[in-house]
């Protein structure tokens, strides 16, 4: 085996801060933004295994010029087809730094920077968002695992309560837990109670009013049919039309139940953050637990989630890893490896820390702001035009619109959203929402201004008129 060549190395390194800086200076002022197929992509990287090794710059050079065509375009100003920020240049930057610092994350003991790093990010954190200051934080990768973190610490904490060590005796034998949850939710939160082993056949579901909201009354009628331990979780910003649950009304009513209230709150907590916003999520402080993103409304790379939880010492409980090899941690110091189910694992808090010091509170809720702004303008425009229904309104960051009337609006509409995105001027996509095919708007990239939602609109507009004149 030959010796590394140190200095070929740094010159990838420097080869892909070259790409990257040039593709992202490109991508923001593109026109269009037309992206290659999934079968095109693996013709282009397809080849058999590699017998030798290559020159570093030169192999990521070929890495970026193969990948590019088939980019997705998600850090453009024009992107607008799920909820997913900008991954803006500072906080890639710093994710740049962590990827060359190769700091496991594991504990303070290995990576004291990194986990100093979380430490402080985590109060900023819950101080953003309005949320009790002794709570803790696990970083993690993003709101599917972030909720399940959550759920696991809710599973702990309220089978304990009826004397139940589930860490220790596992399920086979626990009292059943009865899991509420509104009929709307996300299918990330099912994917944590499928890993949970709380079976997602065997959730309540609650009842929800038009846009995804759930209903207070029929939430007080299922909890009070409940015996046992219950988990009941809402929903901040439904992935949709933006809606969040009444947390005013159904926290109280889950604490004198002695339920676990969790939040999915993956974009919609951070209207905690901005004043304009904040009475959308009144009395969601008032939960257990919270889960939310980085890589949305943070602006983060991605693999940045955080799962918030009330009981630090549930949270602990229910991911704590243990063994003779690691060292321990002594006095109030903070094990990092305590609030998430990795050991090894990337050192998350560097770029939540970068992102948050390079917004601050105020650009936080300023951008927050700006992108509800945004999709009421966006929604505006298109429903004043003749053929196209706002289904709902607008009341985060979430829109839907539809095209045409009657039993072809279906087919109309997911056929605007085809050509949209052939047009590729901006990129939006479809979702099925209470039967009904609809093409959903997200705003959520720092990028975007109201200019470029103008243009998407305008794209769109010529989309419909192309796609009914040719019927």
């Amino acid at each position: 085996m030959e010796p590394e060549d140190t200095d070929s190395g740094y010159a990838a390194m420097a080869e892909a801060a070259r790409r990257a800086i040039a593709y992202r200076r490109e991508i923001a002022g593109a026109e269009h933004t037309p992206v290659a197929s999934y079968g095109e992509m693996l013709a282009a990287f397809a080849g058999p295994t590699p017998e030798r090794g290559g020159d570093p710059a030169a192999i990521i050079a070929e890495l970026a010029t193969l990948a590019t065509p088939g980019i997705r375009a998600s850090t453009g100003p024009r992107f607008f087809g799920w909820v997913i920020g900008n991954s803006h240049p500072t906080g890639v930057a710093a994710d740049w730094l962590t990827a060359a610092w190769g700091q496991n994350a594991a504990n303070l003991h290995a990576a004291p920077a990194a986990s100093a790093i979380e430490a402080v990010a985590a109060g900023w954190l819950l101080d953003l968002l309005g949320l009790p200051d002794s709570a803790s934080v696990g970083f993690v990768t993003g709101a599917t695992v972030a909720n399940f973190v959550c759920l696991a610490a809710a599973r702990s904490e309220v089978l304990k309560r009826v004397g139940w060590d589930v860490e220790a005796d596992g399920l086979f034998g626990a009292p059943p837990i009865t899991v509420l949850i509104g009929e709307d939710a996300h299918a990330t939160v099912y994917s944590g109670i499928k890993y949970l082993g709380l079976g997602a056949r065997r959730v309540r579901t609650i009842a929800c009013d038009a846009s995804g909201r759930m209903l207070a009354g029929d939430f007080e009628r299922a909890i009070a049919e409940a015996s046992g331990p219950v988990i009941a979780i809402g929903q901040a910003g439904q992935i949709n039309t933006g809606a969040c649950d009444p947390f005013d009304a159904i926290a109280p009513i889950a604490r004198a139940a002695g339920a676990w209230l969790h939040v999915d709150g993956a974009f919609g907590l951070w209207a905690q953050a901005s004043p304009a916003q904040a009475h959308l999520t009144k009395g969601v402080e008032l939960a257990d637990s919270w889960a939310t993103d980085g890589h949305k409304w943070l602006q983060t790379p991605y693999d940045s989630g955080f799962a918030i939880v009330r009981d630090a010492e549930a949270h602990r409980r229910a991911m704590a890893i243990t063994a003779s090899y690691l060292p321990p941690v002594e006095g109030a110091e903070r094990d990092p490896s305590a609030y998430v189910p990795e050991l090894s694992r990337r050192a998350r808090g560097f770029a939540a820390w970068a992102m948050i010091r390079q917004l601050g509170r105020e650009g936080i809720a300023d951008m927050v702001a700006g992108h509800c702004a945004i999709a009421r303008h966006m929604a505006k425009r298109l429903a004043a035009h003749p053929g196209v229904e706002l289904v709902c309104p607008v009341e985060l960051n979430q829109f839907m619109v539809r095209f045409g009337a009657g039993d072809g609006a279906d087919a109309l509409t997911l056929a605007v959203v085809k050509q949209v995105q052939e047009d590729a001027v901006a990129f939006i996509g479809s979702a099925l929402w209470r039967g009904r095919w609809v093409m959903r708007v997200s705003v959520t990239s720092v990028a975007t201004r109201m200019a470029d939602a103008d243009v998407t609109v305008d794209a769109v507009i010529g989309a419909f008129g192309r796609v009914a004149r040719n019927g």
